[in-house]
């Protein structure tokens, strides 16, 4: 997977690399981020006509922009998702052809199974790693926080609705009744297009290239190994599975020093300090009427700004301001100048800022990233920001409460500390379990059996309709004896009370009839 999926599984390489490991890299010749020379790791690249690279992900961005920027209705709500799960349809599309095309390459399979590979680690938001590993019979190890668009806990860990929000429901674990109902609707939503408009795709895959009555739901849940781009400081507590392995948090590292010109700027921001601003590997550029907004805001402060930004130089731009195409993320995160992080509200960056203890002021733009915000606002350590809703006054405002209330630097150092008390870093918990699976050929005794179970068995549906028979038969069975037993005494009664037992004479020649 391209962008930051790929910036974050580089980072494992390069440590898989350094401890002796010989990693080969699978790309498209259309990769944007997954470079085909590399001193760390062989590269095979495999022809295709189309790839989710910077030509197929802009247009897509540019659509999500216009349409978070309109005015909040049910009817732009529709037409939002309808977008996104048109480009998630298309995405997926491009995946599966690229799976296609490694299964045709006869020379390119002799050669995969003549490497003797000992184990596929591979990005599950895109299935053509876990189609391969089931070709080549290996091991499978996943680097993962989505499974073909599903979030991964629920892709194989029970997952109760009524307290695990939906993504893109932008939820919290603490929901009222109308909120659980909308959470539903998410869900049911969402596993309708993950089951017709993605996993039928590569079952198609599936059908044409192996054995019959493979199934891909089951092959996603083959996996050994789960190494989740998440923990629970992060992630709502939920329930989890015996080969989830949390490793939220692998990328942080302690700052390094900053090159000389930038530290020379940080350093010139004095006692106010310096404001980040990065919008992530796949946002080029904001539209310009908002790159003033924001700008004019950045002006008015006494703090220096150091933004990540592509395009238009905006005229309201102050001399605070410094605008750079690249940065040092973690180092200027993890600088004792660093007063706040602005950001799109990815993975990646929410957990540098939360390692290094920097509160977050988040622009969400798609898939998860408004959930994710959601997640530090929750704990206090994050304000969100509404694409619709920001304006010069707005992004002031916001700026000025997460710079001047102390809550929120003190969330999220705490949270800070937590992250950094664990006896084992995240990194040596994910390089133990990627040796292990070598080690040991699978993990196969941490992999629960339940996907292999039709849903009405999983949900124990055909358990509940056997018992319910079972017990309605004994009830009818005990019922019936008894009806048989009272007939004859409910037509005693009934002819005792029809015969006049006697007559009374009464005066006047009234006569009364007892029966």
């Amino acid at each position: 997977m391209e962008g930051s999926h790929w910036v974050n599984i580089d980072i494992l390489i390069r440590v898989l690399h350094d401890r002796g490991h010989s990693i080969t890299v699978l790309r498209s010749s259309k990769s944007w981020y997954i470079k085909k020379n590399s001193p760390y790791y062989n590269s095979i690249t495999v022809p295709v006509e189309k790839g989710f690279n910077e030509e197929y992900v802009r247009p897509i961005i540019s659509k999500y922009f216009e349409k978070k920027r309109e005015s909040s209705s049910l009817f732009n709500f529709i037409q939002f998702q309808a977008i996104m799960s048109t480009s998630v349809y298309k995405t997926h599309g491009i995946s599966s052809h690229m799976a296609s095309s490694i299964f045709e390459d006869r020379a390119l399979i002799q050669g995969l199974n003549k490497s003797q590979f000992d184990l596929v680690l591979t990005d599950p938001a895109v299935s053509e790693g876990i189609l391969l590993a089931h070709y080549l019979k290996l091991p499978l190890v996943y680097h993962v926080r989505w499974v073909t668009s599903t979030d991964g806990h629920l892709a194989i860990a029970p997952s109760p609705v009524s307290y695990i929000p939906i993504t893109y429901s932008g939820l919290s674990d603490k929901m009222t009744f109308l909120q659980r109902v909308k959470n539903m609707c998410f869900y049911l939503f969402y596993q309708f297009e993950l089951t017709f408009l993605i996993q039928s795709q590569y079952q198609a895959v599936c059908d044409k290239y192996f054995e019959p009555k493979v199934r891909f739901h089951e092959l996603v849940q083959e996996a050994d190994i789960w190494l989740m781009r998440v923990n629970f400081l992060f992630e709502f507590p939920r329930p989890t599975m015996p080969n989830i392995v949390h490793v939220g948090g692998l990328q942080c590292k302690p700052a390094k020093p900053l090159p000389q010109d930038l530290e020379d700027f940080v350093q010139s921001s004095g006692e106010h300090g310096v404001i980040i601003m990065s919008l992530g590997t796949l946002v080029g550029e904001l539209p310009s009427d908002l790159t003033e907004e924001i700008a004019a805001a950045f002006a008015e402060l006494p703090q220096k700004v150091i933004w990540r930004h592509f395009g238009k130089i905006p005229s309201t731009l102050g001399n605070n301001t410094l605008l750079v195409k690249w940065i040092p993320q973690n180092d200027l995160l993890g600088h004792p100048n660093t007063r706040a992080f602005i950001a799109h509200g990815g993975t990646n960056g929410l957990q540098e800022a939360m390692y290094h203890g920097v509160p977050v002021i988040g622009i969400p733009i798609f898939f998860d990233q408004h959930d994710n915000m959601v997640r530090l606002t929750e704990r206090g350590s994050a304000k969100l920001l509404i694409l619709n809703t920001i304006n010069r006054d707005t992004f002031l405002q916001a700026l000025q409460e997460v710079l001047h209330e102390t809550s929120y630097k003190e969330n999220m150092q705490r949270l800070s500390r937590i992250h950094h008390d664990q006896p084992m870093k995240p990194m040596d918990r994910a390089l133990f379990w990627i040796e292990f699976v070598m080690r040991h050929k699978g993990a196969v005794h941490l992999r629960t059996e339940s996907y292999k179970m039709p849903w009405y068995s999983y949900h124990s549906v055909d358990v509940v309709v056997f018992l319910v028979s079972l017990f309605s038969c004994a009830l009818l069975m005990l019922l019936r004896p008894l009806h048989h037993a009272a007939a004859p005494l409910e037509d005693w009664l009934l002819k005792s009370r029809l015969e006049p037992r006697g007559a009374i004479c009464g005066g006047g020649g009234e006569t009364t009839v007892a029966y």
